[in-house]
């Protein structure tokens, strides 16, 4: 059988459906008429026609190029087993590096929380591994393990979040910290200080408020950002609820066994350079001083957050400054007394260009007021009100490495002042999103 090459067919295949196209698309016109005398017009050879082996010919040779093309693209992937749609199994991931050099006037410094530099000499503050995803259109996943200079690491966080919930609602679950105020529910590498402030260490303990248990929280359809939370979580933990159970664990008998938090959380936008973040919170539970007795003694924790900002976003500009601050009124009930403490903190900051900022904070915390005259079991040192002044300068070589020089005085019922300075490296691989605002 004759054999025609694919390029010829191609081309006669091209001209024979070319001429066609254009035949129809095309209004015909009359032909011109001959010149008196002149030799009539001779009408243009019909295209020869194609022979059935030669369409078959043609037939094959797409059919086969279209196969070819086929087999150059890759299949889509297949949606996975159980699930909605596609996404990726890779969680993301981020590893935060945090050390710090620092020198005291004292060798007993009173720096209560677990990742503050507290010794002269250098100390490995943190490493946290972060771990987030999307588990499905339902659910995400957030999870925080911490190392250090202690033998065994520490799940600070590990909990699911809702999605999809109806009403503005969402539930978190797991182990994770409460959002009583401002700071507690945030960690080190997202604060604007080297150290925790005092009044939330001496409240909480040095590892900020947080357990295992549930979340329920609610954005109201206001015309202003009002978020009402509410939490039930576990009140054990000295490092994390020193004025409940504190180190005690004498289990879950009843409901009132546990913390119960509750928050408001006010956002207002003032205008296009300004905004304004306002807070009320309270947070309740059982604490260990009625145990030998039989009793189910309880604190009662009350606070109010503030967080004003300033960010110029009508022209072109690095500046940031805020203030921030917290208020905390303790009342733990004992047997036969009540004991009442009243701590705070406020502090400005102030990034003046991309890479470079300066902050300056001021602590308060009053001792420990009774009402019957009883000595304090969690403070008994604390007999006159503690003040602490820091100051520091911040450097950010990227958005993924910091550098932070910090100086404070510590006055209070110790016999000298404690002067320190310290010197802090964060350092920040993968995956690691914004913080909150």
């Amino acid at each position: 059988m004759h054999t025609i090459p694919r390029g010829l067919m191609a081309g006669a295949l091209f001209l024979t459906l070319g001429s066609g196209m254009a035949a129809a698309q095309e209004t015909p016109t009359p032909p011109p008429t001959p010149a008196p005398g002149a030799a009539p017009e001779q009408p243009a050879a019909a295209p020869p026609a194609i022979t059935p082996e030669e369409q078959a010919e043609i037939d094959k040779a797409t059919g086969a190029d279209a196969a070819s093309e086929a087999a150059r693209v890759p299949p889509p992937p297949a949606a996975p087993q159980g699930g909605g749609g596609l996404q990726s199994l890779n969680p993301d991931l981020s590893v935060i590096l945090d050390v710090s050099a620092a020198a005291f006037s004292d060798a007993k410094p009173l720096q209560a929380g677990a990742h503050d530099p507290n010794a002269n000499g250098f100390r490995l503050n943190q490493l946290e591994l972060s771990i987030n995803h999307n588990v499905d259109p339902y659910f995400r996943f957030d999870g925080n393990i911490v190392f250090s200079d202690a033998e065994t690491p520490d799940v600070e966080e590990a909990y699911a979040t809702t999605l999809s919930l109806p009403y503005s609602l969402q539930v978190r679950a797991g182990k994770f910290l409460t959002r009583f105020g401002r700071i507690n529910n945030t960690h080190p590498h997202s604060w604007d200080f080297a150290d925790q402030p005092f009044a939330l260490s001496r409240v909480f303990g040095g590892e900020n408020n947080r357990g295992l248990g549930a979340e329920l929280s609610w954005l109201s359809p206001l015309p202003w950002y009002v978020e009402v939370v509410g939490s039930a979580t576990s009140a054990t933990d000295d490092a994390t609820n020193r004025q409940f159970y504190g180190a005690t664990d004498p289990g879950v008998k009843r409901l009132r066994d546990f913390e119960y938090v509750v928050a408001v959380k006010q956002f207002f936008d003032l205008n296009d350079d300004w905004s304004l973040l306002w807070g009320l919170s309270g947070a309740f539970g059982p604490n260990d001083s009625g145990i030998p007795d039989g009793k189910n003694e309880n604190t009662q924790i009350y606070g109010s957050d503030l967080y004003l900002k300033y960010r110029p976003i009508t022209y072109g500009s690095n500046t940031i400054v805020s203030l921030q601050a917290e208020y905390f009124h303790v009342r733990r009930h004992e047997p036969g007394d009540t004991h009442t403490s009243h701590n705070a903190y406020a502090y400005l900051f102030w990034r003046f260009a991309q890479r470079w900022a300066t902050a300056a904070r001021w602590e308060i915390g009053t001792p420990v007021e009774s009402k019957n005259g009883t000595p304090d079991s969690l403070d008994p040192d604390w007999t006159s009100d503690r003040q602490r002044v820091s100051a520091n300068l911040t450097f950010w070589p990227s958005e993924f490495s910091r550098f932070r020089l910090q100086g404070s005085v510590d006055n209070g019922w110790m016999p000298n002042p404690i002067w320190a300075a310290m010197l802090t490296a964060e350092f920040v691989v993968g995956a690691h999103g914004a913080h909150k605002f």
